[in-house]
């Protein structure tokens, strides 16, 4: 009797979580703990770091069973292929007002002045050691939105996506410390005393044109951000067309918070032992606050520049909004504008550049992934060689001795060979999928390279 309870205490504690439990899980469930005291006790963007710090604490419970089917690896799914950060962007849209940046248009250039410290940080991080797509994901934080940071994160380093997660939300949170400090030492106090006209009124017709032609135009020119502009201006077209108010308060309300639960959880639960706890989390928290300061450092000067050109119409503490925390960074650059002067109000100023930092950190996500595909896929000559026996049908196989193509851009390869060559009938196009390791570079490129009809023609009579 008594062996057999104890071999079933045995097989309890095998069975449990306890026996697999490592210091790692022990210190990255205390940062679940801490997390969870900034958001609840510090009130630190509580609505997000809360279920990222339970998610957190989640992922580093030993035997969870969430590489199994269920809804755990549902959310991870809408983690890793971008499904949730659009489906923010759509309730980000429906809470936007986009009218203080039609009346006074000329803030759409703080907007872009404050995306200098994106590609700060991008250059910092390469320099550390970061490869390209490191580094560009974690650039991106200096933009201050965090379901952007996780987008571009999923593609392009997953393996740094919880890091970079909490370094984003963090940062946004702490607006209110970081950016007064680097305001006032790049402003006198007589430029933080100039108060602004008052803005234009603007009518229905442009508020609901604005988002329309946003979508038509950004989507034509930069066709990789179609899914992520095309929903925050749906968003903001539920909110102005005046006739779609329960969409509007479904996308402000409802899915906005179901969404943010899932996004925040599966984000959270990203931060495995084995994943954060390097000397990459470190680098990554340093280079997101000098993303961040850089970024209002960019709009505060540029925001001087223009003061200087319009003649002292322009408060230049309002470029300071233009890094996308909406609208956190419009209500700092009207307390620190106030506390300068008491009659200044620039908070309805400050919302041009800062609902343009949105637009503008949507255009860079695009701006990196354009960078990314010249990088790896647009290749100027690369020839192919040393094709192993390779499958077209289930039924037809063919080796190759070489096969070449032409691209655009200029990047070197060397040690490239195809692993899978498969035809679509279907939709009459070949798919080239092979491995590259880029010259100078260390991490294999899986890169899908697709030949249309006439290709595909002088190809397949060539195999066969």
């Amino acid at each position: 009797m008594f062996e057999a309870f104890i071999v079933a205490l045995a097989s309890v504690w095998n069975d449990s979580g306890f026996s697999a439990l490592t210091g790692g899980h022990v210190i990255m469930i205390i940062v679940g703990l801490v997390l969870l005291y900034m958001a609840i006790g510090k009130g630190f963007e509580p609505l997000l770091l809360s279920p990222i710090a339970f998610g957190c604490i989640l992922a580093n419970i030993p035997k969870n069973g969430f590489e199994l089917p269920g809804v755990m690896s549902v959310i991870m799914y809408g983690i890793h292929h971008e499904v949730f950060p659009p489906l923010i962007f759509l309730g980000v849209g429906a809470m936007t007002d986009f009218g203080p940046l039609i009346a006074n248009p000329k803030t759409l250039l703080l907007g872009a002045a404050a995306q200098a410290g994106v590609f700060i940080s991008l250059l910092g991080a390469m320099f550390l050691g970061f490869t390209v797509q490191e580094a560009a994901a974690i650039g991106i934080i200096g933009g201050a939105d965090g379901p952007t940071a996780i987008y571009l994160a999923a593609k392009m380093a997953p393996g740094l996506l919880g890091a970079i997660a909490v370094a984003a939300y963090s940062y946004m949170s702490l607006v209110p410390l970081i950016q007064p400090p680097i305001m006032k030492l790049f402003t006198t106090e007589a430029e933080r005393k100039i108060v602004m006209k008052q803005l234009r009124p603007v009518s229905k017709f442009e508020k609901v044109v604005f988002p329309v032609m946003c979508t038509i135009v950004i989507s034509l020119l930069l066709p990789p951000v179609t899914a992520l502009i095309g929903m925050l201006m749906l968003g903001n077209l539920f909110k102005e067309a005046g006739c779609l108010d329960r969409l509007s308060d479904t996308a402000q309300n409802a899915l906005m918070n179901i969404v943010t639960i899932m996004l925040a959880t599966g984000t959270g639960c990203t931060m495995s032992a084995e994943s954060f706890l390097n000397y990459q989390t470190i680098l990554i928290i340093c280079l997101g606050l000098v993303a961040f300061a850089a970024g209002t450092w960019a709009g505060v000067i540029f925001g001087k520049i223009m003061c200087k050109l319009d003649g002292g119409a322009t408060n230049p503490l309002i470029g300071s909004a233009g890094v996308s925390a909406v609208p956190m960074a419009a209500r700092v650059s009207q307390i620190v504008g106030q506390k300068a002067n008491p009659s200044n109000f620039l908070l309805m100023h400050a919302m041009g550049p800062n609902v343009a930092g949105v637009i503008g950190i949507v255009l860079d996500v695009c701006s990196i992934l354009y960078w990314n595909l010249n990088l790896s896929i647009s290749i100027h000559n690369i020839y192919i060689s040393n094709i192993k026996e390779t499958v077209l049908t289930s039924s037809l196989k063919v080796c190759l001795s070489s096969v070449s193509t032409t691209f655009v851009s200029g990047v070197t390869l060397y040690d490239s060979s195809i692993y899978l060559l498969h035809k679509v009938f279907n939709k009459c196009r070949l798919e080239i999928i092979f491995t590259a390791r880029l010259a100078g570079t260390d991490f294999d490129r899986y890169i899908t390279c697709r030949l249309y009809t006439k290709c595909l023609i002088n190809l397949y009579k060539t195999l066969c």
